[in-house]
Order: structure tokens, then C-alpha cells, then sequence
């Protein structure tokens, strides 16, 4: 017999006992038992009643002639021990001690479960040595499903022995009618209720009021179809139907509180006994379960989003760092190139195309390396205007064609000094959210402008500095942010976007960009009426800022200090030395760590400053540095590397206090942190450390 045939069985002969035995706990106990035992298949099963103080009072066992073994010492002691279990158990010969007293009586696997309501535990149903164990999992199943009504059964039989003196005041008939509603309405901690075939509910316990908010009265003025929120009206009169032709189902579903909120119910219901016309239901609240689910399917979703970026950051950085290496020899032999030649041949021109070119090539590894957050970190002075237009194409890709980005630059900007990646990140992210804010069409504003904080402006915020600031804001005409909003947003992990749509990262690395940098971010928004974000970036105070901005108009100044180059790619190699070398610097070239150590006990303190790559083989350059200088303690250090700022991280490389260069890089930029590195008060020599 199937699973749900033996729950039925069980199930309609135990509530029939309830309804005729229910004054006699003892024929009950016999009925149940035998109707156990030949449908389960178990040599003895024995119904026992826990009393008040927590032993068994054995009360009914089929075959009755067996009851007296349960004096024996050893299936007393057994009896004891299964009166501490609190679940439907299957126990097998030699397993824990009453897997021992099994195997001491010669018994077989047997099933131990104990009958509770709530918390209560109102008596334990044994079946003892089971004659065949195949589908024993299927067996345990259905004892747990009539767990339940057996514990009714016991918990009635109590209730009504201690109201006995009620109860024999009363007619018959009042008696079955209370020993009915209190057995199934009352003493469950489940919800449940009787409707009939159109969905009215006819009856229901206190535990379905409370778990519902409403009152017992108000339910039933109600029909199914009022509290139920997910499944339709013609579904729920079907699923009536096919339980009133004896179906027993079982489900999960959503009922719609007093207040509105969600009740997550898992539902047993079928036909009444004796009845055509209704059902009864038991309501089980599911509701935490159910929260704890969602919860960990979001974590999930964070998780998946955090893995699918960290895979991004992995592909864009294996791509960098040959990328990285490319672009700096055709840069730098483009540079090379154009030195020697005429401004005004057109050969010139050409070249200067193909150095635009690379640079740009140049800007948008840096772009995607920023976006995937594996850019090392390197503020230099900048025109926010060029640096916003630079990376417009791409914001236009991000956001799709339905969306107008606009763009007003603000005239005669200030200069900052900030790392332009980051300017990337804050744009990106921005224009990102703004996009998912817009239904189809809509707009996107970047602008910017000059402004100084003083007594007469002030933006909101906590503490904003007075002095002179280069704003950028980024506003849209989208759906908004309501005030509760405002207030998290920019809070780690804190998004209004769906499960999976967003890390709720974007505007947390967003502020911790503008206050690394010395900023203020303001944000206003209302429901409706779309946001506006507005950074404000400290101006950079410097005379000669202004000439850094521009290439074309920087001086190359050069040195004569002997410099040992350590790089194992030759075109790297060759193209540095001869950068080095026309500005005026005597090159040492070196192609391994092993070689460059050679070359330095060769020249010695005649060395002032080390350039070489970060990772190579046979040892890291940060090692290399080390190395010599434990030897030659003023000797300088300057490291280049393509690779992403993680991998660079695992070296040493980024850490305070060490110079480094970012590949590709211009022969001006290269000359600028060469001076910068030299030009550090240092000791006037380089000689061997005493040993």
C-alpha cells in the first residue's frame, strides 16, 4: 500500500475513534492499535499514556495477550528511554541503547513515536519488531503524518477525565459536540477550520485567529477566497472539489493577514468524515522558514553577483597585463619616432595619430580594469572636463540609446588631483543606477563647474570644509528616491534593485572615493522627480598645475644619473633604455634578476637609481630592490608593472612609501617620476653597507 493510502487509512479510523471512543480511552487504545498493526506489519504494538510526571502508563497493545511483556526489566527500561525521544524515530538492533535493549530482547527495527501538541508530550506509540522492513522509510513517513491525531486523541482523553464533573452535568449529546471541538478546534497549536464546498469557513480554532489577526467571528463572516493571496478564486473551489471527492492534499501556500502582511502556510486538508459537503484544513505557520529562505536566496543572489565580478576583474586582468605591455613599446617608439622629426612633416602627423590611437587604447584597459576595481590607485592632476569626455562613449554603451546623456562642461575648470579611474568608477556607477531609474526613454545630466563653500554656500551634509571646489554632478529624470531611501543609500549592501540586479556596493565605493579624496557628496531626490548626485572634489592648489594637464606644453627634464633597467620583455627593455637614454641618463640593461645583480656588483655605488618590473622570473623586482639595497643603502627604487593593482598588491608593490609606474606610460610621464624619485632628500652616496 502507498504512502498517502496508509496516511488516509490511519487517518479516517483514528479520527472515526475520536468521534466514537473518545469517553473511553481504553477501547480507543485497542482500536488503534490493531488497525496500526495490521496495516503496518509490527509483532506488537503498544499504545502508552505519559502521566504528569513524565512515565508511561502502557493503556492499550494489540496483541492484547502480549501485554504483560512490558513488566520485563529490560523493555521497562526500553519503554523509559523512548519516552525521551521527540521525533518519530526508526531504531535499529545495536544502535544507541535502545538499539541495545533491542538486540538483548531479539528484536527487530522498531519505530518509537512520541505523541505531543506543541510542546507537550501526551503519550508514546511503540512498534515493536517489525516483520518486514521494506518500505520501512514510507512506514515512518505515515506515523509522523498520524502522529498528530494520536496525540488528540491522548490530549482529549485527558482534558476529558479532568472535566468529568462538567461533563456528566451536561446531555450526551453536549459531550460529544465539546469532546469534538476540543480534540480538533482548541487543543491544536496548528490553525485549522471546517469549510464547506463554496469556501465559507464554518469553523476555526484560536490559533488560525491568532496567526491571522483576525477575530473568530470575522472569519466566519469570510470565505476561503478572502485570506488566501496567491491562488485564484476558480483554483481554490477546485482544489475544494477534488478533496471532497477524497483527495488528501497537501501544500504550500500564502494567506493574506488582517494587516496586509504575508502568512506563509504549509496546508494538510481533506474531506470531513461523514460529511459530503465540507473539509477540514490544518494551517501550519510557516512564515520563518519561509523569511529565512528568501534571506538566504538573496545572500545567494550577493554571492553569485560578487563571483560573476571577481571573474570579470580575473579576465580583465589577464588581458591587461600583455595589453598594458604592447601599448607601452608602441607608444614608446612612437614617441621616440616623432622626436625626430619636423613638426610640420607629415609623417609627424601620422605618428601623432597612432600615439592618440594607443593612448586611447591605453585609457580604455584602464577603464575596464577600473570598472572591474583592479586599477592600482594613482592620483595625478587632471581636468575633470577631459577626463568626463574621455570616458562618454562608454557611458553611452552602459546606459543604451533610449537614454539621452547630456553633457555640460563647466567653463574654465579648476584642476584636481585625483586617479581618473576613479572618476571612471564614480560616472559608471551613477550612470548605471540612473539608467535602471528610467522607465524607456528619459535623460541623463553630467555637469560641470567651479564653486566655493563659504559663508553663503554651504551644501548639506555633515561638516562640509570651506574652500574652493571643482563640482560633478550627475542628475536624471527617473522614478527618485523617497526620504527613507535617502537616508541607507549609502550604506554597504543596502539596494531597492531586485534579487540579482545589484551588489548594493555601487554608492558605498562611491562615497569612499569622494572622502579618500578629500570630498563632499550630496544627493537630493523626491519620489517622482528623479536625483541628482553632486560630488564636489577639492581644487588642486598649485601654480604650475596648469602645465601638468598638457602634455604638449610639460617640460622633459632629464638627469645624467646612471640608472640599472631590470625588465624581461626585450621590446620593454630596449624601448625604456632608449627613453631613458635620450634624456640624458646612463643605462645599465638588464633582462633577469640574476643579471642585474651581476651588473650592480660590476658598477656598484656608481648606480643611484633601479627600474624594474614587478613580477619576473626568478625573483619578484620587490625582492630585487631588497636585495640591493641591504648592499647599497641609498639606492633608489622605481617599480612598472602591466598587471592589475591585486596582483601587484601580493608583491609588496603598493604599499606606502614605494614609487611606481604604471604601464603604458610616455616618456614624460616616465621622466617626471624619475626626477621625483631622485630629487628625495637622500644621502649624497651610494656606498657598500659595512659588513
Amino acid at each position: 500500500m502507498g504512502h498517502d493510502a496508509l496516511v488516509a487509512n490511519l487517518q479516517e479510523d483514528l479520527l472515526i475513534n475520536i468521534l466514537r471512543h473518545s469517553e473511553d480511552i481504553g477501547k480507543c487504545a485497542v482500536h488503534i492499535t490493531t488497525q496500526i498493526r495490521e496495516i503496518i506489519g509490527s509483532r506488537v504494538v503498544a499504545l502508552f499514556e505519559t502521566n504528569p510526571g513524565g512515565s508511561q502508563c502502557l493503556i492499550g497493545a494489540c496483541p492484547e495477550r502480549r501485554q504483560g511483556m512490558f513488566k520485563h526489566a529490560e523493555l521497562a527500561r526500553l519503554v523509559e528511554r523512548a519516552g525521551c525521544i521527540e521525533e518519530p524515530t526508526l531504531v535499529m538492533p545495536g544502535e544507541g541503547e535502545i538499539g541495545g535493549l533491542l538486540k538483548k530482547l531479539d528484536m527487530q527495527a522498531s519505530f518509537v513515536v512520541p505523541l505531543r501538541v506543541g510542546r507537550e508530550i501526551f503519550g508514546l506509540l511503540l512498534l515493536l519488531d517489525i516483520m518486514d522492513s521494506r518500505g520501512i522509510e514510507k512506514i515512518l513517513d505515515a506515523l509522523k503524518d498520524v502522529s498528530g491525531l494520536l496525540s488528540l486523541i491522548l490530549k482529549n482523553s485527558f482534558l476529558f477525565r479532568n472535566l468529568e464533573t462538567l461533563v456528566e452535568q451536561r446531555t450526551a449529546a453536549l459531550r460529544a459536540s465539546e469532546a469534538r471541538s476540543l480534540a480538533i478546534l482548541r487543543i491544536a497549536l496548528d490553525g485549522f477550520w471546517i469549510a464547506d464546498r463554496t469556501g465559507k469557513i464554518c469553523d476555526v480554532n484560536e490559533a488560525y485567529c491568532r496567526m491571522s489577526g483576525y477575530t473568530h467571528e470575522e472569519l466566519l463572516q469570510m470565505t476561503i477566497q478572502h485570506v488566501e493571496a496567491v491562488v485564484s478564486e476558480a483554483e481554490v473551489l477546485a482544489h475544494i472539489q477534488r478533496v471532497l471527492a477524497g483527495e488528501h492534499a497537501r501544500s504550500e501556500t500564502t494567506h493574506r493577514r488582517k494587516d496586509g502582511g504575508p502568512l506563509f502556510v504549509e496546508v494538510s486538508a481533506q474531506r470531513l468524515p461523514g460529511s459530503e459537503e465540507r473539509i477540514f484544513a490544518f494551517m501550519r505557520d510557516i512564515t520563518e522558514r519561509k523569511q529565512a529562505e528568501q534571506e538566504r536566496e538573496r545572500l545567494q543572489e550577493q554571492l553569485a553577483q560578487a563571483q560573476k565580478m571577481e571573474s570579470v576583474g580575473r579576465l580583465a586582468g589577464g588581458v591587461a597585463h600583455d595589453f598594458n605591455n604592447m601599448l607601452s613599446v608602441i607608444l614608446g617608439h612612437t614617441e621616440l619616432a616623432m622626436e625626430q622629426l619636423e613638426p610640420s612633416l607629415p609623417l609627424r602627423a601620422d605618428l601623432e595619430e597612432i600615439r592618440k590611437a594607443a593612448q586611447r587604447s591605453a585609457d580604455l584597459t584602464r577603464q575596464l580594469l577600473a570598472f572591474a576595481r583592479k586599477q592600482a590607485i594613482a592620483p595625478r592632476v587632471l581636468d575633470l572636463n577631459d577626463t568626463v569626455a574621455g570616458i562618454l562613449k562608454m557611458l553611452q554603451r552602459l546606459i543604451g540609446e533610449e537614454i539621452h546623456l547630456a553633457w555640460k562642461p563647466g567653463a574654465e575648470l579648476w584642476p584636481i588631483k585625483m586617479d581618473p579611474t576613479q572618476i571612471d568608477q564614480i560616472l559608471a556607477n551613477l550612470c548605471v543606477n540612473a539608467r535602471d531609474a528610467i522607465v524607456g526613454q528619459g535623460e541623463i545630466l553630467i555637469e560641470t563647474k567651479n564653486v566655493i563653500f563659504d559663508g553663503a554656500f554651504l551644501p548639506e551634509g555633515p561638516e562640509p570644509v570651506p574652500g574652493e571646489y571643482v563640482l560633478l554632478a550627475v542628475g536624471d529624470n527617473g522614478c527618485g528616491m523617497d526620504q527613507e531611501t535617502l537616508e541607507h543609500i549609502f550604506e554597504p549592501f543596502f539596494t531597492t534593485k531586485e534579487v540579482g540586479c545589484g551588489t548594493g556596493l555601487g554608492l558605498a565605493t562611491i562615497y569612499g572615493i569622494v572622502k579618500q579624496n578629500h570630498g563632499h557628496i550630496t544627493v537630493h531626490s523626491e519620489p517622482g522627480k528623479g536625483a541628482c548626485f553632486k560630488i564636489f572634489l577639492p581644487r588642486y592648489q598649485d601654480s604650475a598645475a596648469g602645465d601638468r594637464l598638457n602634455e604638449s606644453t610639460r617640460t622633459v627634464h632629464g638627469g645624467h644619473e646612471t640608472v640599472l633597467l631590470v625588465e624581461d620583455e626585450p621590446a620593454i627593455l630596449k624601448m625604456v633604455g632608449m627613453m631613458l637614454e635620450k634624456l640624458g641618463y646612463r643605462v645599465l640593461r638588464a633582462a633577469t634578476p640574476g643579471e642585474a645583480l651581476r651588473l650592480a656588483r660590476e658598477y656598484g655605488s656608481e648606480i643611484q637609481l633601479l627600474v624594474t618590473d614587478v613580477v619576473m622570473p626568478e625573483m619578484s623586482g620587490r625582492d630585487l630592490v631588497e636585495q640591493l639595497q641591504a648592499v647599497y643603502p641609498n639606492l633608489k627604487g622605481l617599480f612598472m608593472s602591466g598587471y592589475t593593482a591585486d596582483l601587484i598588491a601580493r608583491h609588496g608593490v603598493l604599499e606606502d612609501g614605494v614609487q611606481f609606474i604604471q604601464k603604458p606610460f610616455s616618456k614624460i610621464d616616465l621622466a617626471d617620476k624619475i626626477r621625483q624619485v631622485l630629487n628625495k632628500t637622500c644621502r649624497e652616496t651610494s656606498e657598500p653597507a659595512q659588513t
